[in-house]
This record gives structure tokens, C-alpha cells and sequence, in this order.
């Protein structure tokens, strides 16, 4: 296959298309499950005998593997070629949601979402590095506003699919519904879309920061869950080892010659700024998505499909207006998107405290999730096109990787912290009044750390990283495909400071 047309695809061709298919169904793949299964979480515990906290780790031990590993995905992408280690994932992934789908009970269900969240953690980081590489400069931020808009419709459809599945032939169908997916996403990505790799990563892969990262994660998600059920002597150690491991993992990055995580990536204020926007308002859509369904199922009474068809508004703007929501960043600049998109999905998350006994879904629900729709379409395509813009293109799978890692790391612990902050645990989700309780809690907590994310974004967002750069296009991205030459300016990066040159992107630029 050729590779020459990597950094010069233009998004109106044919195959410029197919490549954004590819992608955008693979993404899909790790974004649907982590919003289908939300809604048939009641359904698995009373059909598996599941307490909440083993509904917790239902979701959090995705989570954990896939915040955990996919810094390392992002490197082995670059290293080994990002369409290779994309496909790898979308295969491992099938085969996990094949055994999630024969799980015989709740503890083989977790350790199946283990291993699945290792396949998402090789095939989430590769989509959006593709799009980075083969893409001509001026298609970027459009093409990533496609794939950013149409991902999180995959995510707002999943709450959808899975209740018409839930209700329909069952909850394992969920899983299964992963396999023709990801037999379409090898087809298509074998046959369109081009290698490419960064063939200046030499050197040995960070496995300690790796696993000292999964273990930090891990330790610090079970003393949340646990914390719901009271502060015993092994919570507290468990918390505390887990500070302790992520300490670690910081002090391996800063000796390690070739780091999972270069910490010289957060040189650039905007790139350090942009993912501590990312942990606010990720932590706070994971809490929402994993509470609303369960509060409109368990206390308004409604059935998983109705469940699932609340969140409809929210797909629908995500698919029409975020490919424009991506042109209105570029045009105006990130500052003004990911201030009032946080803002206004904040108030969204406050009406939905409207929700409760005997709500109706067009005068308590509709009006919520069409603000919150409203807020998230504006905020997520320019979000992610001003992660990459922060970083040296060639660095795109490492951008890509560290802010999904830290959306995930602010999932998981969102999902496993909420419901202990919120006074839910045991069995009380499926008691009526202790869910209502938790969840007005649980959004009030949630709206706050919006409306963090969004004074974040105003305070330390500058200028328009995402303006077109002049600068020649017939070379600059060769050494993702061919491995010649480098970009003709490879130490160009854009921060809030505007054009640098040096070693902003970190240790890894040499």
C-alpha cells in the first residue's frame, strides 16, 4: 500500500474519507462501550447478583487498563507504526467483548472489561494519531472536528443502542455488537488508510512507568470504591499506597531516558492548561453518564430504552454542529469554546436536578440534556484540536495518548468516587429514595467541577493555536510514512506564547 500520501490527504477525497470512517468507527468501538453498558448496569447486577460496588468495577476496570496503558499505545504506535498497533487493538478488542458477552458471572465480566480496556488503550490513541499524520496541515482541524464530533455521537448513542438492547435480546448483546464493528474497521483501514510512524523514537519502552501508572491508578480507584462502604485501616493504606506508586511513577519520568509520559510536554503552558480542562469536565461527564440513567431507571421509572432515548438531543447536536463547532475554533480561537462550553453544560447538569418521581421527559429531561448537548458540542472538537496543536505534529500519538489518559483517569475516578461522596453504596441503588438523594448530590458535585474546567480555560487559554500555519506542505510530515527526512522545522510548536522553537514538546523531540 502506498504511504506517500501521508501529511498531504486532502479531507474531500474519496480516500481522505475513508480514512476518517476508519478511524471514526474504531474510536467508536472503545467510546460506545464506554457509555452502553452505563445503562445496562441494573440489568447485570439483578441478572449476575452484583452489589454496586461490583457495578463499579463493571466500568472502572476498563477504565483502569485503558487509562493505564494507553500512554504506552500511543508510544508503541509511534514506534511501530500507528495503522499496525491501531488494527492490533481493534482486534484485541473484539475478541474481549467476545468473552464479555459469555461472562457466567460478575467477577469473570470484570476481568474480561480488564482485558477489553487493553485493546482501547492500543486503538483510541492510533485513530486520532492517524488523522494527525496523514492529513494535510490545512484538513486537521476539520477532519479532527469530524472525528471528535461523530466519536461523541458514538458515545451519546450508546446509552440509546444499549437499552433497545437491553430490553430487546439482552444485555449481552452489548458485546457482541463490538464483533461486525471491528470487522468492518480492519477492512476499511487495510485497504485505505497509510502507515506512518515516528522513525525518530529509538530506545526501550517505558514498561515500569507503565505499570507503576496501572498499579497507582488501580490502588487509588479501589480505596474510592471501598470508601462507600465505610473508612476501614485498609482504605486508608490503600489510598496512601497508591499516592505513593504515583509518586514513583513521576520520579521514573523524570530519569527515564525514553518516558511513557515526557514530562517536558507540559513545558507548554497551553498543553498543561488543556488537560487539567480535560480532567474537569471528562470527571464530571463520566459522573453524569453513570448516574442519570440509573436515576431515571430506578427512581422516574423509566425502561432502559426510554433511558437510553432521553440522551437522543445530545447525539443529535453532537452530529451536526461539531464539525462546525471545530471551523469556529480555528477561527476564533480555543479561549471563548472551552470556556463557554464547560458553562453551559454546567447549567444543563443543574436542571437535570429537576429530575425525579413521576418526572416527564419532555418538561424535566429534554430541556437538561439540550443544554448540556448544547455545551458539549461546542467544547469537545476544539479540545482536542488544541491538545495537538500545543505539541510538534510528530508527537501527535504521545498529545493523543496523554489526554486520554487523563479523560479516562477522570472517568475512572469520577465513577469510583461519586457514589461514596454521594452516600450510595451496598445495594441502596436499587432502593428509590437513597438513589434520588445521591444523585442531586452527585450533580451538584459534578457542575462544579464544569464550571472549574471553564474558568480554567479562561484564565490560561491565549491567543489562536488553531489558525492555518504558513509553511511548506510537500515534505514536513514525510518521516511519519517514508522515514527520510524530518519536518523542514521540526522544533516549530505553537503554546499559548505563540510560535517556540527548542525542546517544547520534551525529551522525546531529539
Amino acid at each position: 500500500m502506498a504511504t506517500s500520501e501521508a501529511g498531504t490527504l486532502r479531507l474531500g477525497t474519496s480516500r481522505g474519507r475513508w480514512v476518517l470512517l476508519a478511524t471514526v468507527l474504531g474510536s467508536s468501538m472503545a467510546l460506545l462501550d464506554g457509555t452502553v453498558v452505563n445503562v445496562a448496569l441494573p440489568r447485570i447486577g439483578a441478572d449476575l447478583g452484583a452489589s454496586l460496588a461490583s457495578l463499579q468495577w463493571t466500568l472502572n476496570a476498563y477504565l483502569l487498563t485503558l487509562a493505564g496503558l494507553i500512554l504506552l499505545g500511543g508510544a508503541l504506535g509511534d514506534r511501530y507504526g500507528r495503522r499496525r498497533v491501531f488494527l492490533i487493538g481493534v482486534l484485541w478488542f473484539a475478541a474481549a467483548s467476545a468473552a464479555c458477552a459469555a461472562a457466567p458471572t460478575i467477577h469473570v465480566l470484570i476481568a474480561a472489561r480488564a482485558v477489553q480496556g487493553i485493546g482501547g488503550a492500543l486503538l483510541t490513541p492510533g485513530s486520532l494519531a492517524i488523522l494527525q499524520a496523514v492529513f494535510h496541515p490545512d484538513d486537521r482541524s476539520a477532519a479532527v472536528g469530524l472525528w471528535s464530533g461523530l466519536g461523541g455521537v458514538s458515545a451519546a448513542v450508546g446509552p440509546f443502542l444499549g437499552g433497545w438492547l437491553v430490553d430487546g435480546p439482552g444485555w449481552r448483546w452489548i458485546f457482541l455488537l463490538n464483533l461486525p464493528l471491528a470487522a468492518a474497521v480492519i477492512a476499511v483501514t487495510s485497504r485505505f488508510v497509510p502507515e506512518s510512524r515516528n522513525e525518530s523514537a529509538v530506545g526501550r519502552f517505558d514498561v515500569p512507568g507503565a505499570l507503576l501508572a496501572a498499579l497507582a491508578l488501580g490502588a487509588i480507584t479501589y480505596a474510592l470504591t471501598a470508601a462507600g462502604e465505610g473508612l476501614s485501616p485498609a482504605v486508608w493504606l490503600t489510598g496512601a499506597a497508591g499516592l505513593l506508586l504515583g509518586a514513583a511513577f513521576i520520579a521514573v519520568e523524570r530519569r527515564t531516558a525514553e518516558p511513557m509520559l515526557p514530562l517536558g510536554l507540559f513545558s507548554s503552558r497551553l498543553f498543561t492548561a488543556v488537560n487539567l480542562v480535560t480532567l474537569c469536565v471528562y470527571a464530571a461527564f463520566s459522573g453524569v453518564f453513570f448516574l442519570l440513567v440509573v436515576q431515571l431507571q430506578i427512581v422516574s421509572g423509566f425502561s432502559p430504552l426510554v433511558s437510553g432515548l432521553a440522551l437522543v438531543p445530545i447525539t443529535v447536536l453532537m452530529l451536526t454542529l461539531s464539525a462546525r463547532a471545530g471551523r469556529l475554533g480555528k477561527r476564533i480561537g480555543p479561549r471563548i469554546p472551552l470556556t463557554v462550553g464547560p458553562l453551559l453544560c454546567a447549567a444543563g447538569v443543574l436542571l437535570m436536578l429537576r429530575t425525579g418521581p413521576g418526572s416527564s421527559y419532555w418538561a424535566d429531561v429534554l430541556p437538561a440534556v439540550t443544554v448540556m448537548g448544547s455545551g458539549m458540542t461546542l467544547l469537545v472538537a476544539p479540545l482536542t484540536a488544541t491538545v495537538l496543536a500545543a505539541v510538534e505534529v510528530r508527537h501527535a500519538g504521545i498529545a493523543s495518548g496523554v489526554n486520554n489518559a487523563a479523560a479516562r483517569a477522570a472517568g475512572l475516578l469520577a465513577v469510583a468516587a461519586l457514589p461514596a461522596l454521594a452516600g450510595l453504596s451496598g445495594d441502596a441503588y436499587r432502593v428509590p429514595s437513597a438513589v434520588d438523594s445521591a444523585f442531586r448530590t452527585a450533580m451538584l458535585i459534578c457542575a462544579g467541577l464544569l464550571v472549574a474546567g471553564g474558568l480554567t480555560a479562561f484564565a490560561t487559554v491565549r491567543g489562536n493555536v488553531l489558525a492555518p500555519v504558513d509553511r511548506p506542505v510537500a515534505e514536513p510530515d514525510c518521516e511519519w510514512a517514508c522515514g527520510t527526512t524530518p519536518p523542514l522545522d521540526p522544533g516549530h510548536v505553537h503554546t499559548d506564547e505563540g510560535p517556540a522553537t527548542g525542546s517544547a514538546a520534551g525529551p522525546s523531540a531529539s
